[in-house]
């Protein structure tokens, strides 16, 4: 009986040592990845910031959004005494139809509208455009945001930055 007792403390130890061991791992692996996975960055077909902005907005246009505003953030910095050599530009853009149904179901993810696209001189002097991965954010949300940020939102900003990015 005794042995018996012993068996299943054993076996119960091994089961929660490898259950935190899993646990553990899979928090690891999430540090590791998740945050490089948030975030797309795209090389520019263009080699200039501002030329990268002013096709980024035809492209955001063409598709039937807008683009409300493009903030220079060197300017932003200046102002605050820390001026930057890097030159950066955020360029929101914004689809009303998405916004409104996303926001119906969900207005605690306005902190998250507009969406917008950085785009910035990257330590090589090529041009960069970073962005949240879209499809991946609204499968993390789930529910109504998985079917429009991640689905309608995500193809077509695909749809958009192919325009603008060099395509592998």
């Amino acid at each position: 009986m005794d042995n018996s007792n012993n068996q299943s403390s054993f076996s119960l130890i091994s089961f929660f040592a490898g259950l935190t061991t899993g646990v553990l791992l899979l928090a690891g692996l999430m540090y590791a990845f998740v945050p490089s996975m948030m975030l797309t960055v795209h090389e520019s077909k263009f080699a200039s910031v501002e030329e990268t902005v002013s096709k980024l907005q035809a492209a955001i246009s063409s598709h039937g959004w807008n683009s409300p505003m493009v903030r220079n953030m060197n300017e932003s910095m200046e102002k605050g005494g820390h001026p930057s050599s890097r030159t950066v530009r955020l360029v929101e853009l914004c689809k009303a139809q998405y916004a409104k149904e996303v926001l119906d179901t969900n207005p605690e993810v306005s902190t998250l509208m507009p969406c917008s696209w950085g785009v910035y001189t990257g330590n090589d002097g090529k041009v960069y455009i970073s962005g949240m991965n879209m499809g991946l954010m609204g499968k993390l949300f789930g529910g109504n945001i998985a079917k429009i940020m991640g689905g309608s939102v995500a193809a077509e900003e695909h749809a958009m930055l192919s325009e603008v990015i060099k395509l592998p």
